[in-house]
């Protein structure tokens, strides 16, 4: 008989803290979207949580409105992973096959992935993740999948995904001491890409840019495979504090300026254009849309400067002709898209969730998509009978064994 699961991704972000609860049904291809809340977030500084208490009360008013929305009681959450703490390193493993046959089992592919692991870090440093990227049996390289197959040495190329310890245990305690269940932890660009990019543009080459408020991640695949990411701690929340300190107004009337008139590229006839609006005392602020357009065109093009210099740090350099997807709340600027294209030289476009036909285009959602969608796929696994507290993925490394490839 056909089994439904109800699924809790929860987003918290420097801006706030979102989530989602869906019903999937395991004979239909679509979600049902029960519940969604928002709530400012609080103790969250660039991606990082820092004060676990009190996004442990936001986290449970947030659950609280997801449960009222959708009469079901949420055990369980998928959860994101963010901030610049996070970052990547090749690694590589060896082991020699165990069975007397020379086949290569999932026992020994479990080994050689625990291999890839077995180097040092800083002191309070950890490895979240592995992400193979190609196996080798007795030299022969550009294997995806290898059970099976007979050898005598079996090798890994990997990614290894680390993060600083007191940072990713505040995101756990934060979680827990709300008194929900982790279902597993991902990190926040991983999730969005879940939500965005498709197979094929993964295969070809693609750069996903997710423009959160506190900070911008950044993943870039390859043939299929993760190949690189990264955390910088600047994003749309450093737009509005810009415009905040050059127009000399507050930081609420800064935000309101962003979203009414806010762009990253001016038309050449409204460059002289005046624009007012009503700040505090109730008093008109004046300003051009030149110099509104140059502040945040200043920011935008640091963000993308810090892409570039990034994708020049992966060895060796990949071919893009996905080019770049932009997602997150950041990627809502209008124009922001010319300007990507202009800086990085590669075709754009705007990456919205693509399997949630009753929520709107908003690239906003994509983590908190992209985590629905990966509680999904758990579900999908032989002998899955629900959400438990054992922890699965990052925390229980079962999805390092036995999930080898993102697709």
């Amino acid at each position: 008989m056909a089994k439904n699961h109800f699924i809790t991704g929860l987003d918290i972000g420097t801006g706030s803290i979102k989530g989602l609860t869906v019903l999937k049904k395991q004979d239909s291809p679509n979600f049902e979207v029960l519940g969604r809340s928002e709530k400012f977030s609080l103790g969250i500084r660039r991606g990082v949580i820092v004060d676990p208490e009190t996004v442990s009360k936001n986290i449970r008013w947030v659950i609280n409105q997801l449960e009222n929305e959708s009469g079901q009681k949420i055990n369980d959450v998928y959860v994101n992973l963010g901030g610049s703490h996070i970052f990547c390193t090749p690694s590589h493993g060896t082991v020699v096959v165990s069975r007397a046959d020379q086949k290569i089992s999932k026992e020994d592919i479990d080994r050689v992935l625990q291999s890839a692991q077995a180097f040092s870090l800083p002191l309070n440093k950890e490895i979240i993740e592995i992400f193979p990227k190609e196996f080798i049996v007795d030299g022969e390289r550009g294997i995806k999948q290898v059970e099976g197959m007979k050898g005598v040495k079996l090798e890994v190329d990997a990614l290894a995904l680390c993060a600083f310890t007191p940072y990713f245990n505040n995101s756990t305690k934060a979680v827990l001491n709300s008194d929900i269940q982790i279902g597993d932890i991902f990190p926040s660009a991983l999730a969005s890409a879940k939500a965005v990019l498709t197979p094929h543009q993964k295969e070809l080459g693609v750069v996903l840019i997710d423009i959160g408020a506190g900070t911008t991640s950044l993943a870039v695949f390859q043939e299929g495979n993760l190949i690189h990411t990264a955390v910088f701690p600047i994003g749309s929340a450093h737009i509005t504090q810009d415009i905040a300190i050059g127009l000399q107004t507050d930081i609420d009337i800064a935000e309101k300026i962003k979203k009414q008139f806010g762009t990253c590229i001016l038309n050449g006839s409204g460059s002289n254009k005046k624009e007012k609006i009503l700040a505090s005392q109730n008093s008109p602020l004046v300003f051009s849309r030149k110099m509104l357009t140059k502040i945040i065109e200043a920011r935008v093009s640091e963000i993308f400067n810090l892409v570039q210099k990034e994708i020049k740090k992966i060895t060796p350099q990949p071919l893009l002709p996905a080019g770049l997807v932009l997602t997150g709340g950041g990627a809502k600027m209008p124009r922001i898209i010319e300007l990507a294209k202009k800086e990085l030289k590669l075709p754009a476009r705007r990456g919205f969730p693509q399997e949630f036909s009753e929520i709107e285009e908003d690239p906003s959602l994509s983590a908190v998509c992209g985590l629905v969608l990966e509680g999904a796929d758990w579900s999908k696994e032989p002998g899955f009978s629900g959400f438990s507290a054992a922890g699965k993925g990052i925390l229980g490394k079962l999805k390092k064994i036995f999930k080898v490839f993102i697709p």
